[in-house]
């Protein structure tokens, strides 16, 4: 999770924007209180969920048609910095889409997260 994303880290994380109403009752997929829902414009989602079933956070996203994966955190502070890392990365495997890499960056990905 270490991994340097380059200088466009700043640019990949300010195009998600918020998904208002997203979920019903505010309560995501981890049956958890939705703290963070957005949206890339190109094609994915990421849900922050405080007191889920599997962990006190977790974080789940995916690339349209691609993939889906669930992290689990122990603390707020490491499941949001993991957010801003996740966005940066998810970024990237959607500017890879349709090349030969994808696969890899999205098993990486996976295997960070």
């Amino acid at each position: 999770m270490t991994e340097r994303i380059g200088d466009s880290t700043m640019g990949a994380v300010s195009a998600w924007q918020p998904i208002l109403d997203g979920f019903d009752e505010n309560v995501g997929g981890e049956k958890g209180i939705v703290r963070l829902d957005e949206e890339h414009p190109n094609g994915a989602r990421i849900t922050l969920e405080e007191g889920g079933v599997s962990a006190p956070w977790s974080v789940t996203c995916g690339v349209y048609g691609l993939m889906v994966h669930t992290a689990f955190f122990g603390s707020e502070t490491d499941a949001r910095k993991a957010v801003f890392v996740m966005k940066a990365r998810l970024a990237a495997i959607m500017d890879a889409m349709g090349s030969d890499r994808i696969y890899d960056l999205v098993e990486r990905f996976v295997a960070d997260f």
